[in-house]
């Protein structure tokens, strides 16, 4: 019987986990001189949880029901009143670090993804070459090595370009980075309905359906299969849509679900949302509205015409993230109905980063018709050629994006958004913890500051697992990230994660004890003004001249009032904490992206544009 069980365990592949334990058996020179033995098989800890991670992109703080905003989110809602809400918990301001800082529990730059693994992107600097080392092993190589199946749906988006192709090779595809099974897309975005879909380690075909639903559909076989092989053995299940990451794209009977709900604009959206925020406890009682953005147009100063565009970019939107919700009570459903889900640690982290600032003050509905695509049309055109074409916006046609005034909204209460390290409107983003048998508060806000790489040691931590010291044979660096888990009975535990920085494309930011100093690099480039009717604001390389601003986020905590020049002794403690930082973690050299667009991967984005098409 023990023989057909090794043998077992070698055709599954699973014999490399076995074979870092020495050998403790007897070998003679006969079967009657020996004694047999067999590495005993992972196994986690007793009455272990199944845990899943469920990470939402592109979402800004205020944009759920869940945390204050007017779009509904029912599921999220529910996962949160019967569990945690943390609202002081944060992203790096973009996919890709946030992502490889998210599986790994270490900072961005210490697992080389300071910016994206696109070839058009990287560069060969240890903080930005977008290859994370075997020594920085993720959560699904941890679990999978004490028991755990593990898999993973949607978006990997931390595979390097040249990697991504049917014949690899797949070290950093989701196989190699533990996950047994993957189905979803390796790269930043994709179209919803004609993916750049992968099952495991091979390109797909698409059946055309939204992707949402296929990779909804493929989560819960994964569980069924694996519940039915195994009921005792718990799963680990990363569930990361490509939703609502644009392109806006949803179902025909979801597309107008709110119609005519956002004619009101963005500017009473920011006021409505602020109140149900301080209404539900989410943010402070002394909390005050930043000013609009003065890139963003008063609402009332609009055009009827604008105003009916603008506020159709949005119904879909807002139909797009409830119908995401309604996908992830799919899986929360099923759960329940094979009496999983009271054993299931559910994390739901709202955002990969703030709302995306990507979408132009104009909005987009197809990309060759926007000027940040098209250098040759004026705002004007642009405008004109949305509005001629309302009706395609949501639909499988286009390339929806809204514009920049939403994104602002989405942000509630905060300035600012993706991209901006800066700033919070760039880095914080709400977290929900679930689990029915753990969780005491349920209902219950949590206000200690936290950051992505905290996820990982509070799940080792709550099931009861060590980091392991090696995986598969390879030394492991430590783990950045502070566990969670301190928190869980007790609100008016101090924070114990401390000290955290943040930078993307020259933007950066230290915190430390409640304080927190900041620096935009040209924040205009790239973004508002880069179209042919308007003047590109002069680029400025000299990250010397990047005006710094302090804040005290204990009194201040959505960034209002700069303390800069009150407190410059302060602001150059936390200057010279960023630099020491900047030396340990590999964030040097800044790169920013006139670097990166104009200078030597020139051909390769050329290169990485052709195969995206």
């Amino acid at each position: 019987m023990k023989r057909s069980i090794f043998i077992s365990i070698l055709l599954a592949g699973s014999i490399a986990t076995y074979a870092q334990e020495p050998y403790q058996g007897k070998v003679g020179r006969t079967f009657a001189e020996s004694k047999e033995w067999w590495p005993a098989p992972p196994t986690p800890p007793k009455n272990a949880p199944n845990v899943i991670w469920i990470l939402i992109d592109d979402v800004g703080f205020g944009a759920t029901s869940t945390f204050g905003g007017i779009i509904p989110t029912p599921t999220f809602d529910s996962l949160a009143n019967n569990g945690l809400r943390f609202t002081n918990f944060h992203t790096t301001a973009i996919c890709a670090p946030t992502r490889a800082a998210l599986l790994t529990g270490r900072n961005q730059h210490s697992v080389h993804m300071g910016g994206f693994a696109h070839d058009f992107s990287s560069a060969g600097f240890p903080g930005y070459d977008g290859r994370i080392p075997s020594s920085k092993g993720t959560i699904a190589e941890v679990l999978k090595e004490d028991g755990y199946n593990t898999f993973a749906v949607g978006k990997f988006g931390i595979t390097p370009d040249e990697d991504s192709t049917d014949a690899g090779p797949f070290d950093r595809w989701p196989s190699g980075k533990g996950f047994e099974h993957f189905f979803g897309f390796l790269g930043s975005e994709t179209d919803q309905y004609r993916p750049a879909l992968v099952e495991d380690n091979a390109h797909v075909k698409p059946d055309g359906r939204h992707l949402s639903e296929q990779i909804t559909d493929k989560a819960i076989s994964y569980i069924d299969r694996q519940k039915k092989a195994a009921p005792d053995k718990p799963f680990f299940l990363y569930y990361a849509p490509g939703a609502t990451h644009a392109p806006h794209q949803v179902p025909d009977e979801w597309r107008d679900r709110y119609k005519g709900q956002f004619d009101y604009g963005w500017d009473a959206f920011r006021e409505k949302v602020f109140a149900n925020q301080k209404k539900l406890g989410i943010i402070p009682a002394y909390a005050k509205l930043p000013e609009r953005n003065p890139k963003i147009a008063a609402w009332n100063t609009l055009t009827p015409g604008q105003q009916k565009l603008y506020a159709r970019f949005f119904e879909v939107y807002a139909a797009y993230l409830t119908y995401t919700d309604y996908q992830v009570s799919r899986v929360v459903n099923h759960l329940k109905e094979i009496n999983q889900l009271d054993n299931t640690l559910i994390f739901v982290v709202i955002g990969d980063n703030g709302a995306s600032k990507e979408g132009t003050q104009e909005g987009v509905i197809e990309y060759k018709y926007s000027p940040r695509r098209n250098k040759t049309l004026t705002r004007a055109q642009a405008e004109k050629y949305n509005e001629e074409h309302l009706e395609e916006i949501g639909t499988p046609a286009s390339d929806a994006n809204y514009p920049i005034g939403w994104a602002q909204a989405a942000n509630t209460p905060f300035k600012y958004w993706k991209q901006d390290a800066n700033s919070e409107g760039g880095t914080h983003n709400p977290l929900i913890v679930f689990y029915p048998k753990g969780i005491k508060d349920k209902g219950g806000i949590r206000n200690q500051y936290g950051h992505v790489i905290d996820l990982l040691p509070t799940t080792l931590e709550f099931i009861g697992i060590p980091f392991p010291e090696t995986i598969k044979g390879i030394k492991q660096d430590s783990l950045q990230g502070t566990s969670l888990v301190y928190a869980f009975d007790n609100a008016n535990a101090p924070s114990r994660h401390t000290q955290q920085y943040y930078y993307i494309f020259g933007s950066r930011a230290i915190y430390k004890d409640g304080w927190k100093a900041g620096a935009a690099h040209h924040p205009d480039y790239f973004d508002l003004n880069d179209y042919a009717d308007s003047t590109r604001p002069a680029v400025t390389r000299d990250y010397d001249k990047d005006e710094w601003e302090l804040y005290n986020l204990n009194e201040d905590f959505n960034e209002r009032v700069n303390l800069a020049k009150k407190y410059p002794e302060k602001l150059a403690e936390l200057k010279q904490l960023f630099e020491e930082d900047a030396k340990k973690y590999n964030i040097y050299p800044f790169i920013d992206w006139e670097d990166l667009f104009k200078g030597r991967t020139i051909n390769s984005r050329k290169s990485f544009l052709l195969r995206s098409k």
